[in-house]
């Protein structure tokens, strides 16, 4: 199917992504606008994974102050080379992670940095939960896992929500991870609170 120029130029506005990936993904879905952002992103999301090993030894810290001096965020975004850390779009995703960590207060980057004891804690407490509910033995195990998705997405900053939209953090890491083309991720944080 032959795709007029006026919507891959369009689709490359709306992602950053390049004309022949955006011609190829119109004409894979036959012209449809959204389903091709769909497929991008999915694609995105793909190349994103294959990038995330790689060593990230440059970056920039960055930080939040929330307009009443009551929260304060330090925030350390690392990448590949410092040619990305200076671009624009790598210098506003460090800042619109700190504001969100300002917002939501996550303790961890990801799940896999909760202590052990911590998680233990929490199924111990959920455990006793679901067994004075009266649930089955045979399905505590599942629901388990499903309160302990639950609790990461509370703690853990890459499975947060960002703002009021559907897409996790390390979802929008991983869409700039494909737009900026090289390996992107949260070394570490520090949130102050005022009292606190």
């Amino acid at each position: 199917m032959s795709v007029s120029i006026e919507k891959i130029r369009e689709l490359r506005e709306k992602t950053g992504i390049g004309i022949t990936e955006c011609k190829s993904a119109l004409e894979e879905v036959g012209g449809d606008m959204e389903k091709a952002l769909d497929l991008l992103k999915k694609k995105g999301l793909a190349k994103a994974a294959k990038k995330s090993g790689r060593e990230t030894s440059q970056g920039r810290v960055g930080g939040y102050i929330h307009f009443n001096g009551s929260v304060g965020v330090m925030l350390e975004l690392s990448c590949e080379t410092d040619f990305v850390a200076k671009n624009e779009k790598f210098c506003e995703l460090l800042e619109n992670i700190a504001m969100h960590i300002a917002i939501a207060a996550p303790q961890y980057v990801t799940p896999e940095e909760v202590p052990p004891e911590v998680v233990e804690r929490e199924k111990n407490i959920y455990r006793e939960q679901l067994l004075e509910q009266g649930k089955p033995a045979d399905k505590i195990d599942r629901i388990l896992e499903g309160k302990l998705n639950s609790f990461y997405e509370e703690i853990c900053l890459n499975e947060q929500l960002f703002r009021d939209t559907k897409v996790k953090i390390k979802e929008m890491i991983a869409e700039h991870i494909h737009e900026l083309g090289e390996n992107i991720r949260v070394k570490r944080f520090v949130r102050y609170q005022l009292g606190e």
